[in-house]
């Protein structure tokens, strides 16, 4: 993620991943929410200028987290401070929160322009006076020539612009989006993608992002909170979670093999399975991961190999992957390779293959579990 500017220069950061505290500024949430047998419970709290994403699998509670925050599902036990004031009992329409859809919601029957002006409207704000500020904010986001346009007449990208230029001119204190990105293609994604990033540096509230997409949560967000079974499992800035995963989950979002075992020296001896050598020196409960392209496939056993992990394998299944195949193994471990289409042509991959997975100890990482 690259470097930016603090958002907010009179406050003064904390360590790297660290969680802020409650403040009178910002967002102070513990958000449980009972829905049948499942239950949300986490804590949130992030200051002005931070954007927060919240990460993971379908079901896992992200959704049910941003409409607490919104206030469409209620609270069954917490807190939810925003600046200082109590949220929790405030209608949904009387809070100073502004959201973004995943689908974008606009009115169909109202052009670019009146879309973005209901908020205001809403909140009291004279006809003219709203188009004005409306007019503004389109312009803002480059789109002062489809003002007129009614949203059929609009991109996927410029809808999601209309959308977020909407929920920006209420001036909230609180933005919330769900999976914004999710609806458009890949080329307009990766554009809009880049335009968010540069309207997010520039809002000077909290923002809270909802995403299944680890390359929006990495490029869009200041810290990322995981969430799974509605519990978090992990939070931090984003270089430090996709160096250090501790779940299945986030290791498959950030495309590493993860295991976890007890670490005497520089060798892993791992819960379910062999032993991996490592260049790092730990003592006790330890993870230790190394990408799929760090393992190289051999149909022999290799003679004079320098790497000092060695494993006897089965192709358990192949895919593609960008332009490689991602092989699925099983065996003494299980683990994913990243070939070459050239490479696995010439291995004669196929289901049910024996092979032997080597790894080089400098390619593998292993930190405290």
């Amino acid at each position: 993620m690259p470097e930016t500017a603090p958002k907010n220069p009179g406050r003064t950061p904390g360590p790297a991943g660290a969680t802020p505290g409650p403040s009178a500024e910002g967002l102070d949430a513990r958000l449980v929410v009972d829905r049948g047998s499942f239950r949300l419970d986490i804590a949130l709290t992030a200051a002005p200028g931070d954007v927060v994403a919240l990460l993971g699998p379908n079901g896992a509670g992200k959704t049910t987290a941003l409409r607490a925050l919104a206030g469409l599902a209620p609270l069954t036990a917490g807190h939810l401070l925003l600046d200082g004031a109590e949220l929790h009992r405030t209608p949904p329409e009387s809070r100073p929160v502004g959201v973004v859809f995943q689908d974008y919601l606009l009115f169909p029957h109202l052009t670019a322009l009146d879309n973005v002006a209901f908020g205001p409207r809403c909140r009291g704000t004279g006809k003219a006076q709203a188009r004005a500020q409306a007019a503004e904010w389109l312009d803002r986001m480059g789109l002062a020539e489809h003002a007129g346009a009614k949203p059929r007449r609009l991109s996927g990208g410029q809808a999601q612009r209309v959308a977020l230029a909407r929920a920006l001119a209420t001036h909230p204190r609180l933005l919330l989006l769900d999976e914004p990105l999710a609806a458009l293609d890949a080329r307009t994604r990766l554009e809009v993608r880049a335009q968010l990033r540069r309207h997010l540096a520039a809002f000077e509230a909290v923002a809270v992002l909802v995403t299944h997409d680890p390359l929006d949560a990495m490029v869009l967000a200041d810290r990322l909170v995981v969430v799974e079974q509605g519990r978090i499992v992990q939070e931090g800035a984003p270089s430090d979670i996709a160096r250090r995963p501790r779940t299945e989950y986030i290791a498959q979002l950030v495309g590493l093999n993860l295991y976890r075992g007890r670490a005497d020296g520089h060798t892993v001896r791992l819960d379910a399975g062999p032993a991996v050598s490592t260049t790092e020196d730990l003592s006790g409960p330890a993870f230790v991961a190394f990408p799929p392209g760090a393992v190289t496939l051999h149909r022999d056993r290799p003679t004079g190999s320098s790497a000092r992990n060695l494993w006897r394998c089965e192709v358990a299944g192949l895919e593609p992957h960008g332009d490689q195949v991602r092989v699925e193994l099983t065996g003494e471990l299980a683990l994913a390779a990243d070939l070459t289409t050239v490479a696995a042509a010439e291995l004669d991959l196929h289901p049910g293959a024996p092979v032997w997975a080597a790894v080089k100890a400098t390619q593998t990482h292993a930190y405290p579990a």
